[in-house]
């Protein structure tokens, strides 16, 4: 049984060495398709050990992946990104790929800006990343594993920067691109909706992630391993668009079915203080109170990192910070 990290790349420099050291203690095989760096990634991905090959860029993410996969020629692959790295559990890549073919989902970590909080914020998401030889990848951009094998929850966590600030500023533009592409010719693709919402609420364009959000909505089944993050961020983009009210109707609908997502708490209870400020009359002794509520909720659901799209700290510090500041707020004014 053979195992390769299978990775593509372009200009990867800064992070190659430390995705490839992360990965060789468990797979056989380092293989990089290369497609069309510029800064010296090929000759780094050598030097760690990989097997260079070179690809050009084809515009579909799903080709490029598809191609690594054939050439690398493994009877497992772990599909990792060059700006991705194991944090932990990579022993326990050759035990579960010798039990049979499945699809294995990782945790994924990432790190993004919180510039309103001065601080580097994690969210959370699983993704099928550990493939038997056979099973490809199908779409343009966020491309996903095209196969009806079982898919299995795989402890291994990867940590994920390519969502700071200064790494998400190169790719925004390509995946917009790619994405519209998707839209035009898939026009129902409630995937690919969501995928155009996040990248509008990327660039703060609330008004617009709303519209994709609520289109991809309105077709995602709550079982789609995506709903949770879907459902959180549309609340959280109503909110920032200014429509407090429509969330908190979305949010009444969807209690029941969230009652144990410390995600879905937060952002109500961010709706609350929004709908606060607008309703100063009632802020006191309705929306200040409904906010702390939820937020208190959160620190007693706890943390669920295996949520889709879950932000670490929401069960935890970052919802007690928020109920720390709206009490400490009503201690001034006496209440």
């Amino acid at each position: 049984m053979t195992i390769a990290a299978t990775l593509i790349a372009r200009n990867e420099a800064r992070c190659i060495a430390r995705c490839l050291d992360s990965v060789r203690p468990f797979v056989d095989r380092l293989f990089v398709l290369d497609t069309g760096s510029t800064d010296g990634t090929p000759e780094l991905a050598r030097q760690a050990g990989a097997e260079v090959q070179h690809f050009s860029w084809p515009d579909d993410f799903s080709v490029a992946r598809n191609r690594a996969i054939k050439l690398a020629d493994a009877d497992w692959h772990l599909i990792i990104d060059a700006d991705e790295h194991i944090e932990s559990g990579g022993e326990l890549l050759r035990p579960w790929c010798a039990t049979g073919p499945r699809l294995g989902r990782v945790l994924i970590n990432h790190a993004f800006d919180d510039n309103a909080a001065g601080a580097v914020t994690v969210s959370r998401s699983w993704s099928t990343r550990v493939i038997p030889r056979g099973a490809r990848f199908e779409g343009r951009v966020h491309e996903q594993v095209a196969s009806a094998l079982p898919r299995e929850r795989l402890e291994i966590h990867l940590g994920h920067d390519g969502f700071r600030d200064a790494q998400l500023a190169t790719k925004q533009d390509r995946n917009r691109t790619l994405l519209l592409r998707d839209i035009a010719e898939r026009p129902d693709d409630e995937y690919v909706a969501y995928q155009l919402g996040v990248e509008a609420e990327g660039r703060d364009e609330y008004v617009q992630a709303c519209d994709w959000y609520e289109k991809a909505l309105a077709a995602t089944p709550p079982s789609a391993t995506w709903f949770h993050d879907l459902l959180i961020r549309l609340l959280h983009s109503l909110g920032q668009a200014g429509r407090v009210d429509d969330g908190l109707a979305l949010a009444q609908g969807q209690m029941e079915a969230m009652h144990e997502s410390p995600d879905f708490y937060f952002v109500v209870g961010n709706l609350a203080l929004d709908r606060a400020m607008l309703d100063p009359a009632d802020a006191l002794d309705h929306w200040l109170p409904l906010a702390v509520t939820c937020w208190e909720r959160c620190l007693e659901i706890g943390e669920k990192p295996q949520l889709e799209g879950s932000v670490a700290g929401r069960g935890s510090h970052l919802a007690q910070h928020n109920i720390d500041t709206v009490r400490a707020q009503l201690a001034l004014m006496g209440r």
